[in-house]
């Protein structure tokens, strides 16, 4: 019998109650929840969403940073039987609008943010708004109101496999993001497969802190940890961060290409790479070193530790590696709900993306496109029947619009996107994924988009990480240039990259550059960018320019 989130929770509050569920840090203190003093809470708030009187299976928006307050309004939602409708904590108000117009929302949950007197005016007046008063959110319905006023709800709705569960719109790194629907039995399905194929601990510590409302922090973090029984954790803010990490150090971690990128920069500024070398040369002192690292980054008691998001370097791979931190791999993506591939303890192949889970039918196309097949594929984008349509082939396989090849193996290389290639002026075809790879194993470099549309030969548009930032400009002329002329050397000539361009600002969330997963949004750096790009190819100053 297929389970759901809901029931994995209501299944460890009977079976332990006094073990902590979630720990959230308020002014330095960490305020906690066992799962019987969470299954009170989250019981009266869904008494007070049922109160409202919405129809049956109506959508309900949760706004938020990761917090308690986030795990527990996902499970009042479920409680009633309506629908989650996540939203990034980043959005604009144009965009939170947007969302909650298409998606036909009924009511809006907002806790944990930065910015709500900003983001508040995309609220429409028609949708009813929940607060948070714990995190400054004052709104005519509270949450702290309904704790006090509402009895524990007493009818909890019984998730079938089939039912419509949650909406998740697409961070939208190519233009207007898309609701992907999915079921429990989606969740059910992957996490499943995944609990027992990567072997993943019971009862574990967990992390949370990128964002909930992205499928890989969703699936990898929240469900997992309901149906694995586990501690929650979050992070305050950026700055306690790796305070909050260290004090939790747990069991298994996930993290993106630029959050490994900026653990070395870190490590790297206590002790440089020289140093570091030496030590772990020597036997003894080496396993001291590699212990104290673990400990201080919050992984002394990490064994299953996670990239994704976007492609990570062999280089940071393989020097991670070598200070004892072994990191597995992985792909999935909203639709198909990362039931996809994953390296795993013992077949770690790095440069990859791993093997499939069972079950799951894999074919490249004709085009090199990488399509995927399983019971956990969406049942669609909401509202949107031609988008669907064209989402999937004539067989039912989900097109996931990378470009993979996979080796005798069977390990799956994504060797980039089918729409990020361009064609320079010569005619020729560059897919610029590989080659930005290649480039990110210099630690000078934070950023990089290669581009070529109109030039004969591609440049790497460059934005420099705070170590190369620290250098002088005849220092990263000659670092990029190093690297250029190393990279150029395993590239057919059509490929060659001409120039590297040094980005004035860097890409963010809050520029529009990034999505809040913090992948490059090729699209709109390539549209503040593209007329300069025969001035910057022609440019007389050498390999490296400064834009």
């Amino acid at each position: 019998m297929p389970s759901s989130p809901l029931a994995q929770f209501l299944k460890w509050e009977k079976e332990t109650p006094t073990n902590t569920f979630l720990r959230q840090p308020i002014n330095g203190e960490w305020k906690t929840w066992t799962y019987q003093q969470a299954g009170s809470e989250i019981r009266k708030i869904a008494s007070g969403i049922q109160a409202l009187n919405f129809p049956e299976r109506s959508n309900i928006t949760l706004l938020s940073k990761n917090c308690a307050h986030w795990i527990m309004a996902d499970l009042a939602i479920l409680m009633t039987g309506h629908i989650s409708v996540p939203l990034y904590a980043t959005l604009t108000a144009p965009s939170i609008k947007q969302i909650l117009e298409h998606s036909e929302s009924k009511a809006i949950i907002i806790g944990k943010l930065d910015d709500y007197q900003v983001q508040q005016e995309g609220i429409p007046s028609n949708i009813v708004r929940i607060g948070i008063e714990l995190f400054g959110i004052k709104e005519k319905l509270s949450w702290e109101e309904m704790l006090k006023t509402q009895p524990p709800i007493n009818k909890i709705y019984n998730w079938a496999k089939d039912d419509l569960m949650t909406i998740m719109y697409t961070s939208g790194t190519t233009g207007m993001p898309k609701g992907v629907m999915h079921t429990s039995g989606n969740f059910d399905y992957t996490l499943t497969a995944a609990i027992e194929e990567l072997r993943l601990p019971v009862h574990p510590k967990l992390f949370s802190y990128l964002p909930i409302s992205h499928i890989a922090e969703r699936m990898g973090i929240e469900v997992y940890g309901l149906y694995a029984g586990a501690e929650f954790s979050f992070a305050e803010s950026l700055e306690s961060f790796p305070k909050n990490l260290f004090e939790t150090q747990p069991n298994t971690f996930f993290a993106v290409p630029r959050i490994w990128a900026k653990f070395r920069e870190k490590i790297l500024e206590k002790m440089p790479q020289k140093k570091l070398s030496t030590l772990l040369a020597i036997p003894i002192i080496s396993s001291i070193v590699k212990k104290s690292i673990r400990k201080k980054l919050g992984l002394s008691n990490a064994t299953h530790i996670y990239s994704g998001a976007a492609p990570i370097s062999v280089d940071l791979l393989e020097w991670f590696n070598a200070i004892g931190i072994e990191i597995f791999q992985a792909i999935g993506m909203t639709e198909d709900c990362v039931y996809s591939h994953f390296n795993r303890h013992g077949e770690n192949k790095f440069g990859t993306v791993g093997v499939p889970f069972k079950n799951l039918k894999v074919k490249i196309a004709d085009n090199g496109e990488l399509r995927l097949k399983s019971e956990g594929n969406m049942k669609g984008y909401f509202k949107e029947p031609t988008l669907t349509a064209e989402a999937f082939d004539e067989e039912g396989y989900l097109k996931t619009g990378d470009k993979g090849e996979i080796d005798k193996e069977g390990f799956l290389t994504i060797v980039g996107r089918i729409k990020d290639q361009f064609k320079t002026d010569k005619g020729k075809y560059v897919a610029p994924a590989p080659i930005e790879m290649k480039l990110l194993a210099n630690s000078d470099i934070e950023q990089v988009c290669v581009v070529g549309m109109g030039i004969p030969q591609p440049i790497a548009l460059t934005v420099l990480s705070a170590t190369g930032r620290a250098k002088s400009k005849a220092e990263i002329t000659e670092s990029l240039s190093f690297s250029i002329t190393a990279v150029n050397a395993q590239l057919e000539s059509y490929e060659k990259l001409e120039k590297a361009v040094i980005m004035k600002t860097d890409w963010s969330i809050a520029n529009g550059l990034m999505t809040p997963t913090m992948k490059v949004k090729r699209n709109e750096v390539e549209k503040i960018h593209v007329p300069k790009y025969s001035t910057w190819y022609h440019a007389k100053e050498g390999m490296v320019i400064w834009e």
